[in-house]
């Protein structure tokens, strides 16, 4: 048994091992303000360490003002949480690759900054006239529409819109099933708050939307990954994680799935079903991107009529991210619930923005804006797979319709450290891992067709590629 002066193979000694483990419990709020450690006697068992050296821990914890000693009862946390760390939770990440910090830099990147790494259309892909003709319009309108808050629910008349549109791709729901968010990633927050608790396990696609893995972490969740195929889930090991795990619910993307273009298949969407019956499982279907189809792919939420499956969807990647306005669309007994949480959370919604997506939905804005836009992307999507093959990055699928390539890159060259290097001449990348659980998507970027017409991401992608490429000959050039 150790004497609590050793050496781990960090270099810390024992006790200061010991002490760190307490510290990141606090810290991820696994132990929070009140709460009780573990007895001396288990946590030196989980350590694998003796009793002497958590208690030397454990007092000098309690002397840094940590924790307190309670006499005959044993250690507690003291004083108040520290703040919420998203970077601290889970295993470190090189923040130059961390989902957050792709988030961040596409958001903050000036206009002269290329970003085919960012996940929306360019503004001079939206509807600029028809969101103008229509904020006009609200200009004129009731004072309550400017200046109140929404009602629990919202708008009645866009749910109703909602309902018609949803049933369209064969998902029966009446407006009193559908609750207005202010956006897709909203919807997902109230459902999580809903129906997990810190731990509970929860399955996604992997790879999946990064943004995903940065809201479970934040909920404390027990992320667990399953490899997604052209058609969906690998529904061997899909079945597998349900029943290791047993997640209280799946996230996913149905259609033009989020980073690869797939969609699933109705075989799949079946099976997947039927997994989710034997083992009780929710399914959080999120379909910002329905509207960029050409024909309709199979809806999860279309086969189970909203029964284990809850349906979400915003405006923000179609119409305008200015424009805050998702919904979700559930059974009737859950949507008590989740407003509930709504009003606990955010009070009222967008009205604002819910009158503008209706008004631009009911002139016909939306509707010609779409057709031309599916037609721009299939344009765009053709012209980045040709660019992307050019300089050797092959697309994992061709996706139907969609914003997304997901690119393979030349063997041996890691998308992680091309992402640095890019950024050092203004360009914004998604490298693979950053949707990869497992981190076995090194070798992958996902692609924005609507961001890559300036020919300097094909030029400095090739260059970077070549400088990083482990087949080049010593004259310089690719062997």
């Amino acid at each position: 048994m150790d004497d609590g002066v050793g050496l781990d193979r960090s270099g810390g000694t024992l006790v200061e091992r010991v002490m760190e483990a307490i510290r990141r419990r606090i810290d991820a709020r696994g132990l929070g303000p009140g709460a009780k450690l573990p007895s001396i006697r288990g946590f030196a068992q989980t350590m694998r360490v003796s009793k002497s050296t958590v208690v030397d821990a454990y007092d000098r914890l309690a002397a840094e003002g940590l924790i307190q000693s309670r006499r005959g009862s044993g250690f507690y946390v003291a004083g108040h949480a520290a703040p919420l760390s998203l970077a601290e939770l889970g295993p470190r990440l090189d923040r130059a690759v961390d989902p957050l910090w792709v988030s961040r830099q596409a958001l903050d990147a000036g206009g002269d900054v290329l970003k085919p790494g960012c996940g929306w259309l360019p503004p001079s892909w939206m509807p600029e006239e028809g969101l103008r003709r229509a904020l006009r319009m609200l200009a004129r309108a009731d004072p309550a529409v400017l200046a109140d808050y929404g009602t629990p629910l919202g708008l009645p008349e866009l749910r109703r819109l909602l309902a018609r549109r949803m049933a369209d791709h064969g998902i029966g729901a009446s407006p009193d099933q559908i609750m207005l968010t202010d956006s897709g990633t909203q919807a997902i927050d109230l459902l999580c708050r809903f129906l997990i608790e810190p731990g509970d396990a929860v399955l996604v696609d992997d790879p999946c939307y990064f943004n995903f893995h940065a809201l479970l972490r934040a909920h404390r969740a027990r992320v667990v990954g399953v490899p997604y195929t052209p058609a969906g889930p690998d529904i061997e090991l899909f079945g597998r994680a349900l029943a290791e795990h047993r997640p209280r619910i799946y996230i996913t993307n149905s259609a033009l799935h989020n980073p690869t273009g797939a969609s699933l298949s109705p075989v799949t969407a079946h099976r997947v079903l039927k997994l989710a019956e034997q083992y009780g499982l929710t399914i959080v279907e999120d379909d910002i991107f329905a509207d960029f189809e050409h024909e309709p792919a199979p809806r999860l939420a279309a086969f189970d009529g909203l029964d284990r499956v809850v349906h979400i969807g915003s405006f923000s990647k179609t119409l305008s991210a200015s424009v805050r306005c998702g919904f979700v669309a559930a059974r009737r007994d859950w949507i008590e619930g989740l407003v509930d949480l709504k009003i606990a959370t955010s009070f009222g919604g967008g009205r604002l923005s819910a009158e503008l997506v209706l008004a631009v939905l009911k002139d016909g804005t939306y509707r010609r804006h779409m057709d031309g836009l599916r037609g721009r992307l299939s344009h765009a999507m053709a012209r980045t797979g040709a660019g992307l093959r050019s300089i050797d990055i092959v697309p994992w699928i061709e996706p139907r319709a969609g914003m997304f390539l997901w690119g393979r890159l030349p063997e041996g060259v890691d998308a992680a450290g091309l992402a640095r290097q890019a950024l050092a001449e203004n360009i914004v990348l998604a490298p693979g891992n950053v949707f990869s659980l497992s981190g076995a998507a090194g070798g992958f970027l996902r692609f924005n067709v609507a961001q890559c017409s300036d020919p300097r991401t094909f030029s400095t992608l090739k260059e970077l590629i070549f400088q990083r490429r482990p087949d080049r000959s010593a004259s310089g050039d690719p062997i």
